[in-house]
């Protein structure tokens, strides 16, 4: 089974405030963690991941996120909250880089550790970094596209939104290997979806329009990847070759009915591990290293059902998210 069921992002997000709300909590035994979202399926097992670690270091998550992904200023009142509870340490996936700085400043001011992930922040008070190198999940893209499409052919970039440093990478890291590698192919921009899947869908739908001889999109996230290949299919232009980034059942799907070319996929169930992980070691008295790549692989119809994607792309989550897990 894939990592959970479609219809569980709400009932999980509602799930994920009340996490641990059975057991004794101490804000000195609580780990808060707050990533972008809640609803995609990568926060979700982002999630799990730092249950895991948790408990094996006997502590508890707090985890809450703001509604939309692109909510800079819910997020820094989450954290602000989490600061103000004096929770144990912190672990933050900042919406953007610059706007959280203050609030992780007065974290460390406060003496609670934080660790960054998923996207960088423009503060050197962390304990640790953990991500995805995303200018080489950029270039995995690039490569895969040049090599698709012969190096040759008009491409687009759909992104997720200005400012969030993962997604940016990623785009760089695209766009300079096309330039580098394949001249011959032609850049035609980046369309922005903001987190939300129908505006990816129109971005991608506009570039069609606009340009009927498009040869391919790359899409950065989940939600622009979801968008992008709605598009595809509702124009049916198989023709224009889609890579991905971040994996879903629908997106699984896609790629083995050929509407997906390949997808970039992240570790997030390691990313949030090594994330409390850093965390429960720092508050423990060790060093936990400054920053840890969680990798990233790429994904075909060759290799989907390739036991050593099993880890990447169906993660045991569920045993995790449940109420008898906290």
């Amino acid at each position: 089974m894939r990592r959970v069921s479609n219809g569980l992002p709400i009932a999980l997000a509602a799930l994920a405030l009340f996490a641990g709300s059975g057991c004794q909590r101490t804000p000195a035994r609580v780990l808060g963690v707050v990533p972008k979202g809640a609803n995609h399926i990568f926060w979700q097992t982002v999630h799990a991941g730092a249950i895991k670690a948790a408990q094996e270091a006997g502590y508890q998550v707090e985890w809450n996120a703001p509604t939309l992904e692109i909510d800079a200023s819910r997020q820094i009142e989450i954290v602000q909250a989490m600061v103000n509870k004096r929770v144990a340490g912190i672990a933050l996936a900042p919406v953007d880089r610059k706007a959280l700085v203050g609030v992780v400043d007065r974290a460390a001011q406060a003496g609670i550790p934080v660790v960054i992930f998923d996207s960088a922040i423009d503060s050197a008070h962390h304990v640790s970094y953990v991500a995805t190198n995303n200018e080489e999940g950029g270039r995995m893209a690039g490569r895969r596209m040049g090599e698709i499409l012969g190096g040759k052919g008009k491409v687009a970039v759909i992104g997720f939104m200005p400012g969030s440093a993962s997604t940016m990478e990623r785009e760089h890291g695209f766009q300079d290997e096309i330039r580098a590698r394949f001249p011959g192919i032609t850049i035609l921009g980046v369309q922005f979806g903001m987190a939300d899947r129908a505006k990816a869908m129109a971005a991608t739908e506009n570039v069609l329009t606009a340009h009927p001889d498009v040869a391919g999109f790359f899409a950065d996230n989940e939600s622009s990847s979801a968008g992008a290949v709605q598009a595809i299919k509702s124009r049916n232009a198989k023709g224009a070759k889609l890579v991905a980034f971040d994996a879903s059942d629908q997106l699984i799907a896609d790629l083995r009915a050929g509407w997906i070319d390949s997808i970039v996929v992240q570790n997030p169930f390691k990313m949030g591990y090594e994330s409390v992980r850093s965390l429960t070691s720092k508050l423990n008295g060790g060093t936990p290293g400054r920053q840890l790549d969680s990798g990233a692989a790429l994904v075909t119809t060759q290799n989907v059902d390739a036991p050593e994607m099993k880890d990447w792309l169906f993660p045991d989550i569920q045993k995790y998210l449940t109420p008898a897990a906290h």
